[in-house]
């Protein structure tokens, strides 16, 4: 079994900088830091959007597990609740109504030039950011822990021996599902 990757914090940050760039340059060579594709996306109209996130659903989920496999990585899953689970999608929904952008696209349309990305996107996330630490330690002890959920992934739920008696089917869903979208046109 190979060795764990283990990294000082210098280059892992280069790392996770190298990353982001990535990210960013697919986004945007995916067309999805584009405002109106964004937009037809949400009206049902254009599938981009959606076929790049299934698509990174579908690597991911092969991609990290196959490291855990590999003992390069180890995961360590975070405990979820109902009250971090319901406000944080609905505020980053309506952001993303308003706005046109999530986080990532906003960054990457900011990277091609889109103002409205830079001064709604990325000063509108610096202020929410802002306010949620500010507002942290009282929600901390109350909001945040209503409906406490663990830290239980789909796969711990599910009898199954091995995760991969998951990931292949879901990933074959996802197929099926990219490959029905693209017959019909979309």
């Amino acid at each position: 079994m190979a060795g764990k990757i283990n990294l000082s914090n210098g280059p892992r940050y280069l790392l996770g900088l190298l990353f982001g760039f990535c990210f960013g340059f697919l986004l945007q060579k995916g067309g999805v830091t584009r405002y109106d594709i964004i937009m037809r996306q949400l009206l049902l109209e254009d599938f981009t959007v959606l076929k790049i996130i299934f698509t990174a659903i579908a690597v991911g989920m092969v991609g990290v597990y196959g490291m855990k496999q590999a003992g390069w990585i180890e995961l360590h899953k975070k405990q979820g609740s109902l009250g971090t689970s319901v406000p944080g999608p609905l505020i980053f929904g309506i952001g993303f109504g308003l706005l046109g952008y999530c986080p990532g696209t906003g960054i990457g349309a900011v990277g091609h030039g889109a103002l409205d990305a830079l001064v709604g996107g990325v000063v509108g996330m610096l202020i929410g950011c802002s306010l949620y630490a500010a507002v942290y330690p009282k929600l901390k002890g109350t909001v945040l822990n209503k409906g406490n959920f663990g830290d239980k992934t789909l796969i711990d739920v599910l009898p199954v021996r091995s995760p991969w008696a998951v990931i292949v089917p879901v990933v074959l869903l996802i197929a099926a599902m990219l490959w029905s979208i693209e017959a019909a046109g979309f």
